[in-house]
């Protein structure tokens, strides 16, 4: 992969100032004029949260004056500005995470032990935000992490949910969702601006009606939007950029003339239904009043952020055509999609500029990342939504589409079928604004985030549009933060790279490279055995210590977490376990490498066939802990509440990485690069940035398999998922055991629906075919992992092949190649 990272992108750091730097003393001071000032308690009787608010106060403390100077250098500065808006910002928990971006770690740390307290304890005390679900949002929180620590000027915007997606449990197999109340206690991180509250104007009200919200279509209303600003901190500078996060509320928050004259209910309606707006992160969306409140959410964060941009826009500038000059959005995945329609509105009506001027900025000033090639899941809402909340915004995008289709027409005369693919209506029983259209439309650049996503985003999902604009069209493979998920996740590898190759990976990943010379040493190989053996130990010790759970640190940890998904294939994996635990059955004295797999994800609510694959699992799971013929050689957990704090403790502990998604389903993948930069192998196809990892590190040290990309193309409308259960014996034993009530003794047919997916309704992601496979990639990983020094050299090759999937290097590339912005370092 090359390397188009300007090096202007990485500049020189400073030396690390130890003098500028608090002494124990300083820190312990802070910390019991928080615990004083803010809780009002005497120190020796502050609880443990007490005392994590204290401490987390204290490095707020310390941060403060150079977020204040990072805010102040840009506006003397006034340099290109990034502005990343996301529905989604799976951030996980702060403190560990500013501390060590702050290089105070041995300070902090030492006064927790002067005051006889124990540092985990203390971390457990945050709980994960709620701001995230999955990939996209911990993706957006990587890129907030690279942009400080190479001092780009960057802002994050997206809203304030005050409940994550919710809390998962597991009740005899089900998944039970419970809400995630993740701001129950007060955040010591967020400040709360007033003084920047923005106005959003609807075309509709929100009303609550029995307990239920409503919208009232032609009664116009607004909302109003309150930030809520977090410290993003760079590592090692004293760059301190900004998240910006959205709380809805209503205009007077409270009337109080209407709860002065005793209608006490009216007077709270207002301000319920408005909070509604910011209550909960992806309502259901099953229902159309579901529906409508998402695209509320949609517009309400691309409202507050375009209104809180352009002002810091025109504190500086008085001149409307230096917008692209001045700032670059990024719309993550379509979700901001309405910043298209918005921000022509702000130029068109309050900036007064005409059409083809307005329609010129916004393209310059906005770009686009796609996140799937799944035709379902590019957003598309109906007119309806639009005629009800945003008449103008439908206006304009009308305007668009029959500006853009008279090109289309010129440029294709006669092919009306053309057309009709890239409109940005969708025509039908309902009509429809195809989102991921209008962003390709109306902006200068769309990329993909693995190379084969990139490629297949052109050549199949929006080919046309590709066609049409091909120079806007580019490829940026995803990364992940590595100070985050390897330094500070896991402390012994990293430091056991540090003394093998120095501390410069830390600031350049690149550099990890030069742990491909010394993979064949056998003193590294046992530095890296020692790591992953500690970190398998510290997990097994944890899950015992909070779930009673007890893992054999001795076996291969083999893992697969992600969103419980069909095309993810957690099926295909527990169909492999199957398999296996069928050739103990038939066979017990059989030599087999014990193994533990590890199962993590959530189902959304609605999903109900993603929800019965959890069931499944722990059903299976059950099944084959209470049969003595395989006890101790076969393991299944599955895990509760996957969450960026359970990924910091499992990733480092894990053997194996399945990335087993159906060929050209998945768009990238970061779990599979967290996995990589760990040591563990990957077991997976030739899906997404998978192909790139593999490319780093050499095929030979990943186990691949299964259909290519092209072969599931070339299979569509031919395959027969029936031949392998006709003629593959150990996948018709597997198929057969489920069907036999073997997982379900007392919940007869619980999982004939499954079965179904795979045989009766055609296998879409193709399990079955790629099974037998699997089979054989699991039995040459299990043949490696025999001899420990082999395996430990492939680990480090892939350690070694990580450095290309730092989100440095992706942030470099949006920044030289997209944004055009330069650092802008904090005096």
């Amino acid at each position: 992969m090359d390397d188009l990272a300007d090096k202007s992108l990485s500049p020189d750091r400073e030396p690390l100032d130890l003098a500028a730097m608090p002494d124990v003393d300083q820190l312990a001071t802070l910390f019991a004029q928080n615990l004083l000032f803010d809780s009002v308690i005497d120190p020796s009787q502050a609880g443990l949260r007490q005392v994590f608010e204290a401490a987390a106060g204290s490095v707020r403390d310390l941060l403060s004056e150079r977020w204040v100077q990072t805010e102040r250098q840009y506006d003397s500065a006034n340099p290109k500005r990034i502005y990343y808006m996301s529905l989604e910002f799976l951030i996980g928990r702060s403190l560990a995470n500013n501390v060590f971006n702050l290089m105070v770690e041995p300070v902090l740390e030492q006064a927790i032990r002067d005051k006889a307290l124990n540092w985990i304890d203390l971390i457990e005390q945050e709980p994960d935000a709620g701001l995230g679900n999955g990939g996209l949002g911990r993706l957006a929180a990587c890129f907030l992490d690279s942009m400080a620590a190479m001092q780009l000027p960057a802002m994050g915007y997206g809203l304030r949910y005050e409940y994550g997606m919710f809390k998962q449990s597991i009740e005899n197999g089900w998944q039970r969702e419970q809400a995630d109340n993740w701001l129950r206690n007060q955040d010591p991180w967020e400040v709360r601006r007033p003084q920047d509250i923005v106005e959003v104007k609807l075309g509709c009200s929100f009303v609550m009606n029995h307990g239920r919200l409503e919208l009232i279509p032609n009664r116009p209303s607004s909302l109003v939007g309150v930030p809520y600003d977090r410290p993003v901190v760079g590592y090692g500078n004293k760059t301190i950029n900004t998240l910006r996060l959205w709380s809805a509320t209503s205009h007077d928050d409270f009337d109080f003339r209407e709860f002065s004259s005793g209608d006490f209910v009216s007077a709270l309606i207002g301000k319920i239904a408005a909070h509604t707006v910011t209550r909960v992160l992806y309502p259901d969306d099953s229902t159309e009043m579901g529906q409508g409140l998402r695209f509320a959410q949609e517009y309400f964060l691309v409202a507050c952020s375009l209104a809180d941009l352009v002002r810091r826009f025109r504190r500086g500038n008085s001149d409307w055509a230096l917008l692209p000059e001045k700032c670059a959005i990024q719309l993550n995945d379509t979700h901001p999609t309405l910043a298209v329609p918005e921000l022509m509105r702000i130029l068109l009506d309050e900036a007064g500029l005409g059409w083809d001027q307005a329609w010129d900025l916004t393209k310059r000033t906005l770009a686009y990342t796609n996140h799937t090639l799944l035709p379902e899941a590019l957003e598309k809402w109906s007119l309806h939504h639009f005629q009800t909340m945003l008449p103008r915004q439908l206006e304009i995008i009308y305007e668009i589409n029959h500006r853009f289709l008279d090109d289309v027409r010129a440029r294709f005369p006669g092919d009306e079928a053309k057309v009709q693919r890239v409109s940005l209506i969708e025509e039908g029983a309902e009509d429809k604004v195809r989102m991921a259209n209008l962003a390709i439309v109306g902006s200068h650049s769309t990329n993909g985030v693995a190379a084969i996503h990139s490629e297949l985003l052109r050549k199949l999902t929006v080919h046309d549009l590709a066609e049409i604009f091909p120079e806007r069209f580019s490829n940026k493979t995803n990364g992940v933060t590595h100070r985050r998920w390897l330094a500070l996740a896991n402390p012994n590898l990293a430091s056991a790279i540090s003394t093998v190759i120095g501390t410069g990976w830390l600031t350049d990943l690149t550099a990890i490279a030069g742990l491909r010379s010394v993979a064949d040493d056998q003193h590294v190989q046992d530095l890296f055995l020692a790591a992953k053996s500690a970190a398998k130990q510290d997990f097994a010790g944890w899950l015992l210590r909070t779930s009673g759970q007890s893992v054999d640190p001795e076996t291969i940890f083999d893992c697969q977490v992600k969103r419980i998904h069909e095309y993810k294939r957690q099926m295909l994996n527990a169909l492999r376990v199957i398999v296996l635990y069928n050739r103990l059955r038939a066979n017990p004295d059989m030599a087999m490498v014990p193994r533990t797999f590890f199962f993590a994800g959530k189902a959304a609510p609605a999903y109900q066939r993603a929800k019965l694959i959890i069931k499944f699992i722990n059903n299976l799971a059950g099944t084959i802990d209470g049969d003595p013929a395989v006890k101790g050689r076969l393991k299944i957990v599955f895990l509760p509440e996957y969450c960026v704090s359970l990924a910091e403790r499992l990733i480092p502990a894990a053997d194996v990485s399945n990335q087993i998604s159906t060929a050209g389903f998945e768009a990238s993948g970061t779990s599979n690069m967290k996995f990589m930069m760990n040591g563990a192998l990957t077991l997976g196809t030739r899906d997404g940035a998978t192909i790139e990892m593999a490319q780093e590190a050499g095929e030979e040290n990943f186990f691949l398999f299964g259909l290519t990309v092209d072969e599931v193309e070339a299979s569509r409308g031919y395959y027969d998922p029936h031949w392998h259960y006709e003629n593959e014996p150990e996948i018709r034993a597997a198929l057969d055991l489920i069907a036999s009530g073997h997982f379900s003794e007392n919940e007869k047919g619980a999982f004939t629906p499954l079965l179904d997916s795979l045989l009766k309704e055609g296998d879409r992601y193709m399990h079955l075919a790629d099974l037998s496979a699997y089979m054989r990639a699991d039995e040459a990983l299990c043949a490696n992992y025999a001899d420990r020094r082999a395996w430990a050299r492939k680990a480090i090759l892939n350690i070694a092949g990580s450095g290309q999937f730092s989100s440095d290097r992706t942030i470099a590339q949006y920044a030289s190649e997209i944004w055009q912005v330069k650092p802008c370092p904090v005096a």
